[in-house]
């Protein structure tokens, strides 16, 4: 028997609450025709000050009621989910800006293998969203794209429909508005299958309760932050790549310009801001590929990591991190040596700072290198004797007193 559980989390909403609970009940009919066996619908009253409690005590018992004092939209929701019991847990606003009619579509997708079902705003259906949302919206749905490797449409849709079993996956998560984006993020990296559907959204009447700046500020240190709890070399990795490649392109344009016979009057403040950048990168490139292994080993167990792929944290470049770094520091050490072999740091010069400049430069990148490349061994050889602690501690639990581990293996394979 298959039971979904509706949450709504409502504050101050006397004016819609009744609406939407309605709404929601009528759909049960609906939904025992995709394979929903019953629906249980709760609503979660976060410190209303108004009518809001006693309105929906009029529907008796086919709605429970459930009163806290508040603790935000995502600490309604969670108080929601440990109090149902269904197998498949859907929530929604209380404003009737989403649709409960979609819950059947939402749940056939669910009970076909998906994990998280997102109803999405932004996937084609009908929307009376404002621009400024829209945008907004749009911007996010690309970030958490990026940063997790994988398309997704509509990172902070309210309406949703997710397996229990998910959540010791997806938790924990925030109590405040960017709860679904959190979500969204996590679910992504922890390889859970989202599936998104389109819906229709309708504006919802009165004032809302999302501050387009606090709340958007909000939602993108909610995706960053929790995407560099399990894949740092995604941001960290893809700003220094960004960097370099600056970097790279402003000594190639300074390059065309000396052979084209420009003179150009900026041209040392360009070398050295390509040099700045270059080492910048380098540096947010290694952090980010050192840290990845450091998020490894905390979770202790595979997880979506990796710039490029879904796998790995960029080790085939970081193998070669110590002979890189040696060459920095030789080539820094060497340029030193030839500009005071030829006076080039002379104080009567213009410039007789930049080539010490150019040396430091190197120098510490070349140290920077060399220091990742050492610290990354340190994890790497943690992580090997943690897997190999485990291996050792399964073969004691195969060989019970008197069995060798061989034997144990052999009645295991017979």
């Amino acid at each position: 028997m298959t039971t979904l559980s509706v949450v709504i989390p409502a504050y101050n909403e006397e004016d819609g609450i009744a609406a939407i609970v309605e709404r929601v009940l009528s759909v049960e009919p609906a939904l025992a025709r995709v394979g929903v066996d019953s629906l249980e619908c709760i609503v979660v009253d976060d410190g209303s000050k108004d009518r809001t409690a006693q309105i929906v005590q009029g529907f008796g018992e086919r709605v429970r009621l459930i009163r806290q004092q508040n603790k935000g939209y995502g600490g309604a929701l969670k108080t929601g989910f440990c109090a149902a019991s269904g197998e498949l847990l859907g929530f929604l606003d209380a404003d009737s800006t989403y649709p409960p009619e979609y819950f059947p579509d939402l749940c056939r997708a669910a009970l076909d293998g998906a994990d998280i079902v997102i109803g999405s705003r932004m996937a084609g259906a009908h929307s009376e969203m404002p621009l400024v949302r829209r945008v907004g919206n749009t911007i996010f749905a690309t970030l958490l794209s990026l940063v997790a490797g994988v398309r997704i449409s509509d990172s902070a849709s309210g309406q949703r429909v997710l397996r229990r079993s998910a959540l010791p996956s997806i938790y924990p998560l925030p109590n405040t508005l960017d709860f679904t984006p959190a979500m969204s993020t996590r679910a992504l990296h922890e390889g859970l299958n989202v599936v998104e559907l389109p819906i229709p959204y309708k504006e919802r009447s009165g004032r809302s309760k999302l501050s387009v700046v606090r709340d958007g500020f909000r939602f993108f240190k909610s995706i960053v932050w929790t995407a560099l709890t399990y894949n740092p070399v995604r941001i960290f990795g893809g700003v220094g790549l960004a960097l370099l490649l600056t970097a790279l392109l402003l000594a190639a344009l300074l390059l065309l310009g000396h052979l084209a016979g420009v003179s150009a009057g900026w041209a040392f403040p360009q070398l050295f801001a390509a040099l700045v950048l270059a080492v910048a990168g380098v540096m947010l490139y290694t952090t980010g590929t050192t840290f990845s292994y450091v998020v490894a080993l905390f979770h202790q167990r595979p997880v979506r990591q990796g710039l490029f792929g879904r796998r790995g944290n960029g080790r085939k470049i970081e193998k070669h991190y110590w002979w890189l770094g040696l060459l920095a520091v030789l080539l820094g050490l060497g340029t030193y040596g030839a500009a005071a072999a030829f006076d080039l740091t002379n104080p009567a010069l213009a410039y007789s700072w930049f080539a010490p400049v150019v040396s430091a430069l190197l120098v510490l990148t070349g140290v920077q290198l060399v220091s990742a490349w050492s610290l990354a061994r340190v994890l790497a050889e943690l992580s090997r004797r943690e897997v190999e602690a485990r291996a050792d501690l399964a073969r004691e639990a195969l060989a019970p007193a008197g069995f060798g581990f061989e034997r144990a293996i052999g009645e295991v394979g017979a």
